[in-house]
């Protein structure tokens, strides 16, 4: 049983920060790649950044690169992206997400658990 449960959203204006925060319950934890993944309203939910099971290996699609750090706490079973240089165009729903057991965090189609998803709204 996956559970994830997101925080640390809001409205900022252009060039500011957030940290979303994910808490995950999930069993062996260090053994599932996460990620975060965003939907605009009107737009398909998309991939932001994936990070492997070791933290070592990180995946970012190219809008974010630079301005978004993704990184996690296999102690803690959280999961952080930080925010920064944020644009009108990252304003959506942001979702963390659980890959497969075991799989890698390059492998986008493999991320099916979901947490609630929590707004980021940036505003010029």
């Amino acid at each position: 049983q996956v559970q994830l449960v997101e925080s640390g959203g809001g409205s900022v204006q252009v060039g500011g920060s957030l940290r979303l925060s994910c808490a995950a319950s999930i069993r062996l934890f260090s053994n599932y790649p996460m990620g975060w993944f965003r939907q605009a309203p009107g737009k398909e939910r998309e991939f932001v950044a994936t990070i492997s099971t070791s933290g070592i290996a990180t995946f970012y699609t190219n809008s974010v690169k630079g301005r978004f750090t993704i990184s996690r706490d296999n102690v803690k079973n959280t999961v952080i992206l930080q925010m920064n240089s944020l644009k009108p165009e990252d304003t959506a729903v942001y979702y963390c997400a659980a890959g497969g057991l075991g799989s890698s965090a390059r492998d986008i189609s493999s991320f099916e658990s979901w947490g609630q998803g929590t707004q980021v709204t940036v505003s010029s």
